[in-house]
């Protein structure tokens, strides 16, 4: 049976990639073998395997998913708002020249993903670049290589800091790095960043006019605008000095918009916003990580700390970071701690890089790639995949660069 599991996972994958030959949703998909996969654990449980096990299992996996979930409602509804009232707007309005070349957008929109990830979560990282990305009406081809910039940059932006990827934490908790190390990481992830925008840039000759429109925006979104910012800094400082989990700071902060709206506008229907969020983002997501959690049920994570048995461990996390483009980075990063493998601290960092921006090179690697292919049209599996070369390239000289900081430690 646990063939026949693997094999329909795999179908669930493969769906995803067929997306533009079966002309099928891949939310309809994953979601079908994401469930069915678990119907059939259930009929047929593994030898030994009690109805309360099983329900546990499941429990486990059904919470890491309505965490996401809600978090994924609360920030795409905050966006959707302050985005139909013209703030992403007049920010982009205030902050671009009228006259800029392409290939210093690059640059910028890389930058720009980078330093905003740092503070921010990857996720709402992604949704706010793409909302700008989206005001300038660029055309579908030129928009697919800034957007592939964005998820690259956002991986590697909260690489470095504790509160910007889980990874990075569960290697920080594990008393592998220390947080002066880790800030080092910065660097080389930058560079990574400023190697793709360099290659992604090849090609792009032409000069951007931007449309100066006036936007009156008014106080009481200004206001929900400061709350938004408030919401990441709260998220970020409640999660470090209180353990706050994430998802109940943003639907605290979710909740004060509403209030706050109701107070200053009693006619704006701010509920209607939540109807304009991608709900099939939303169902993508719950079908991939009941297909991942179902790998995580069979055991497939637990062979990957053998290949340091076969394998120098820089090479070894080399191939992890290429690996966490396929399974989900934290369960993947858990068996190697669990594993007991012992590295240098140079090893270690170049593990925590690995994982954390390795997720980039498949647009199904990591969450903000995920929402990305939501919230662009033509943004695919395959059209994602034309740019792996250049991914690959980037995702390497930010590999060697870890190597180089950690030489200096």
């Amino acid at each position: 049976m646990s063939a026949v599991l693997l094999f329909l996972v795999a179908l669930g994958f493969v769906s995803i990639v067929a997306e533009d030959l079966v002309h099928i949703d891949k939310a309809k998909t994953t979601l079908f073998f994401g469930s069915l996969v678990w119907v059939l654990h259930f009929i047929f449980p593994p030898s030994g395997e009690t109805s309360d096990a099983l329900m546990m299992a499941l429990d486990e996996n059904l919470l890491d998913i309505a965490s996401l979930w809600l978090f994924l409602m609360a920030a795409m509804t905050l966006v959707a708002y302050l985005s139909h009232k013209g703030v992403i707007d007049g920010i982009v309005n205030a902050l671009l020249p009228e006259r800029m070349s392409e290939r210093k957008l690059m640059l910028l929109t890389g930058l720009f993903a980078f330093c905003f990830s740092s503070m921010a979560d990857n996720i709402t990282a992604t949704l706010v670049c793409i909302a700008v990305l989206m005001n300038l009406r660029l055309p579908r081809e030129k928009m697919l290589r800034y957007v592939v910039l964005v998820v690259f940059s956002v991986n590697a932006g909260g690489t470095a800091l504790i509160t910007g990827d889980v990874t990075t934490l569960m290697i920080f908790l594990a008393d592998k790095v220390e947080i002066p190390d880790l800030m080092l990481l910065s660097l080389p992830a930058f560079m990574a960043v400023a190697v793709l925008s360099l290659l992604l840039s090849r090609g792009l000759s032409g000069e951007l006019v931007m449309e100066k429109r006036h936007t009156e925006v008014a106080n009481g979104d200004k206001a929900v605008a400061v709350l938004f910012f408030c919401t990441i800094l709260g998220t970020i400082f409640g999660n470090v000095f209180f353990g706050i989990p994430p998802v109940l700071t943003f639907l605290f902060g979710l909740s004060l918009m509403f209030m706050v709206v109701q107070f200053l506008n009693r006619d704006e229907p701010t509920l209607d916003y939540i109807r304009k969020i991608e709900f099939d983002t939303l169902l993508f997501f719950l079908g991939v990580l009941l297909l991942v959690g179902m790998l995580k049920e069979q055991g497939v994570l637990a062979y990957f700390p053998k290949l340091y048995d076969v394998m120098p461990p820089l090479a070894a996390n080399y191939v992890m970071g290429l690996v966490s483009s396929l399974f989900d980075n934290v369960p993947l990063t858990a068996a190697l701690l669990n594993s007991g493998i012992n590295m240098t601290l140079d090893q270690w960092l170049t593990l925590t890089y690995a994982v954390g921006v390795g997720g980039s090179l498949l647009v199904i690697g990591s969450a903000a790639g995920v929402v990305a292919m939501s919230k662009v049209d033509g943004l695919t599996f395959g059209s994602y995949l034309k740019f792996s070369g250049y991914l690959l390239v980037a995702y390497t000289a930010g590999f060697f660069g870890v190597l180089a900081v950690g030489s200096l430690l």
